[in-house]
């Protein structure tokens, strides 16, 4: 296969390039890193990308930005942080995307354990997350030729504990490669409209 995976550069990234690249021909994509560079917030940039890769038989997307930050204090502007970039900009390589994938490819995007449990300071990643997972549940009903789409959502990253321990309050870790795996289910897998949550 043919597989476009932006956001290659951060931890599930390398995990899933690694895990996909051992079988297929992965071509990477980021903001400023990878074989090309591509801002998904913006429809010019997305469609650039497509046009120069070609078509593929999968697109995936481990990127996306957040805010977090006390409800309390947070404007609308750093909310909308969350919409503009994890959700519309995984939105707009879905909708884009599909025109360029072959018969019976797939799409995978990325949300994560907060749309189902909650966090301090995490309402924007929840919204967000449980979004993008309602998206695709939609879309899966409507893409033509073939085409699939899932969202893996992992829980916390072992290898991210460092960082957001304090955060996370008694959640369980697991590996980015195990992660990868769900990504490989997606991509070499026959299922459609499903989001795979790895706990």
């Amino acid at each position: 296969m043919k597989i476009l995976l932006i956001g290659a550069s951060g931890t599930i990234g390398q995990a899933v390039a690694r895990n996909l690249g051992a079988r297929h021909q992965v071509i990477t994509a980021g903001r400023s890193s990878g074989d090309h560079r591509v801002d998904l917030t913006q429809d010019a940039s997305v469609a650039a990308l497509l046009e120069t890769v070609g078509r593929v038989d999968a697109i995936i997307s481990t990127a996306g930005n957040l805010h977090f930050g006390p409800i309390g204090e947070m404007s609308a502007e750093q909310f909308n942080l969350g919409l503009q970039d994890k959700l519309l900009g995984q939105v707009r390589l879905a909708l884009l995307g599909q025109r360029t994938l072959n018969d019976g490819g797939s799409i995978t995007l990325t949300a994560g354990v907060l749309a189902i449990e909650p966090i301090r300071n995490g309402a924007n990643a929840t919204a967000v997350n449980a979004a993008l997972e309602a998206f695709a549940s939609a879309a899966a009903i409507e893409l033509p030729r073939g085409i699939r789409i899932n969202v893996i959502s992992p829980t916390l990253l072992t290898e991210s504990l460092d960082a957001y321990a304090p955060y996370f309050p008694g959640f369980e870790t697991v590996s980015a490669e195990r992660a990868a795996l769900a990504y490989q289910r997606s991509v070499e897998g026959a299922q459609t409209g499903r989001t795979y949550r790895v706990m």
